[in-house]
């Protein structure tokens, strides 16, 4: 099943590309899967198999060369990891997530060496642009308040959730300046700075071993050479629709599993499962339009026309709609088969909803779209 749907999703793929996606597809059949339950219920968070897709080069490429960039390949590879475990396909994206931060900041003294480090994987890390996201669209107001001092800026305040952290990681996020209201500065953050404490979460629903915590912020000093864009607006402009782009590949793995998952119990309970109203043929015309858009959009991110953004919008509401609907009826399809907490298919609906409410969340979304 993941080879064919690599294949489908990789027509027009250079080798290369196809190549690292294929490298990822193993990986996540052979070291992934036997890791899959033991992640979702936060037992372990596999920072060792972060790091080896890292040395296949699952997060290097998209990143920007001549002022372009292509994310058809960290998509594709996204999807592998989701179609096996929801949670990595996650960490997959905050680490891919970094990666666009930092290799499209105008920092040199950042870019070199750090965003080649993520890059491969020795650096790994996440995004705390939840909160900075939701207050764009005017959802809630900044979390963190920064000021000016010689060399840097100290900074205070606290994120409820940042994910694929831990005591040697890195995430991008924004601060508002407390010296000129209004002015934001997107930064780097350090975990292992000392005025930088993680705290554990309560238990999720699911993926609770993705390394998310509760991040203080307690004055923290962050030099120059931390900082992704002094004023942050136009580069959020520039790296948002790569943000919500790379998250196609969640929904898209999940998807294709509960594909699969209605066709593996097809044979026992096909007799009677035919009188459901959603059938896997439903869901593989489905998913073929949403991979179909998402490679076209995924060709051209720094697309600034507000049509491709929409787009770009549309289909990411489009993917967590559908992640929620293909697991809800991969569940109907297994009956108490399903039910069985050893059965992989309750994992994928709990994933589902979290595809549904990861910032961009679906009523966002929707608030998004009807604010354009």
């Amino acid at each position: 099943m993941g080879s064919l749907a690599l294949s489908r999703l990789a027509v027009d793929e250079d080798p290369a590309s196809a190549s690292v996606a294929d490298q990822v597809a193993t990986i996540a059949r052979k070291n992934l899967a036997p890791m899959a339950a033991a992640i979702d219920d936060g037992t372990v968070y596999p920072d060792e198999l972060l790091r080896r897709l890292g040395d296949v080069g699952a997060w290097s490429s998209h990143q920007p060369r001549n002022g372009a960039a292509d994310l058809r390949c960290a998509i594709q590879s996204m999807a592998a990891l989701a179609e096996v475990c929801g949670a990595t396909a996650f960490m997959a994206w905050c680490q891919n997530t970094l990666v666009w931060y930092a290799a499209n900041s105008d920092n040199a003294a950042l870019t070199t060496g750090f965003a080649d480090g993520v890059a491969a994987g020795k650096i790994l890390g996440g995004t705390g642009l939840s909160n900075p996201m939701k207050t764009f669209f005017g959802i809630e107001k900044f979390k963190l308040k920064g000021r000016r001092v010689d060399g840097g800026y100290v900074v205070r305040g606290a994120l409820p959730w940042v994910s694929n952290l831990g005591p040697d990681h890195f995430f991008g996020t924004i601060f508002e300046r407390e010296d000129m209201p209004g002015e934001i500065v997107m930064f780097l953050a350090d975990c292992s700075d000392p005025a930088i404490t993680l705290q554990p979460c309560k238990p999720f629903l699911a993926m609770d071993g993705t390394g998310t915590y509760g991040v203080q912020f307690r004055d923290i000093f962050v030099p120059d050479r931390l900082i992704l864009a002094e004023q942050a607006k136009p580069f959020v402009r520039k790296i948002r629709a790569g943000f919500i782009l790379l998250q196609a590949g969640m929904g898209v793995g999940l998807i294709r599993d509960c594909i699969a998952i209605m066709n593996e119990v097809d044979g026992p309970l096909g007799h009677v499962n035919r009188y459901l109203p959603q059938q896997p043929s439903d869901f593989n015309q489905l998913l073929s339009d949403l991979e179909s858009e998402a490679m076209e959009l995924a060709r051209d991110p720094f697309n600034a026309d507000d049509d491709y953004w929409r787009r770009v919008v549309t289909l990411r509401l489009h993917i967590g709609d559908a992640s929620v609907a293909a697991a809800h009826a991969a569940m109907l399809h297994c009956g108490a088969r399903g039910y069985l907490k050893s059965h992989r298919v309750q994992r994928r609906l709990r994933e589902a909803y979290f595809v549904a409410i990861v910032t961009p969340a679906t009523k966002q979304l929707r608030k998004m779209l009807a604010d354009m």
